[in-house]
């Protein structure tokens, strides 16, 4: 029963990690389109920092597994995407304010999805001793806070309070306790699925961040800046799994 409660915590840890991501929308008064841009770009660069080294982890478990997993990843999106603007499109919505819309629930719905692929990641990961488990617990946290800030980029531009913001950020990511626990107890059932499983949450989050998150950055801000913001903040994220790692 303790090692249950022990794997829940984890889970609900990074969970509650995705929450701190709408924390930088307090010293934000006013959304301007260039600072979502810039939030944006900040976001990308860690999203694309933490996918990567979520990317390599995966392929300690099998390379090709985790490749058919960002695969999956990649299809659930363009799935997902063409659902939502095919299926929930207003008439008399502005095309701006609709795209925004479809946008919010994109990404929240990705968030979550993928956040089920995270949880059985990290109970599975207890079956490799409590290093491993830590490492990929840590890693999941770190990865969910840009998850926040993109989710809370994309709500506050559409008129969400910074505490709903939050609130979303969070729920997005309930699968992960809720996923990790069945997965430790059947680890031998739920081991081999553990690249597919990263490599979902990697390639679906890649995806989403070249499809969704920097178009409307680059379309926000100046091209030199967003670029470099998204460079640094993905080597700053890199950097910080590596001293994670040890």
């Amino acid at each position: 029963m303790r090692d249950v409660t022990l794997v829940f915590t984890y889970g609900l840890i990074t969970a509650l990690a995705t929450g701190l991501g709408a924390l930088p929308f307090l010293l934000v008064r006013t959304v301007s389109g260039r600072m979502v841009g810039r939030l944006n770009a900040v976001a990308s660069g860690l999203m694309l920092g933490a996918s990567f080294g979520l990317l390599a982890e995966g392929t300690r478990f099998g390379g090709w597994q985790t490749f058919s997993g960002g695969l999956l990843g990649v299809l659930f999106i363009l799935v997902t995407n063409r659902y939502l603007r095919e299926h929930h499109a207003h008439p008399g919505t502005s095309g701006g304010k609709e795209d925004g819309l479809r946008r919010m629930v994109l990404i929240v719905t990705v968030m979550t999805v993928h956040s089920l692929a995270e949880g059985v990641a990290i109970g599975a990961s207890f079956g490799g001793g409590m290093a491993l488990a830590t490492f990929i617990t840590v890693a999941i946290a770190v990865h969910n806070i840009p998850e926040g800030v993109a989710i809370s980029a994309v709500l506050r531009s559409n008129g969400v309070s910074v505490p709903r913001c939050a609130g979303w950020s969070i729920v997005s990511s309930l699968p992960q306790p809720v996923m990790a626990v069945p997965a430790f107890l059947f680890v031998e059932a739920f081991t081999p699925a553990l690249p597919y499983g990263i490599g979902f949450a990697a390639g679906a989050m890649v995806f989403m961040v070249l499809l969704e998150i920097l178009p409307e950055a680059y379309g926000k801000g100046s091209a030199r800046e967003i670029g470099t913001i998204t460079t640094l903040s993905m080597i700053v994220m890199m950097l910080f799994q590596k001293v994670v790692a040890g």
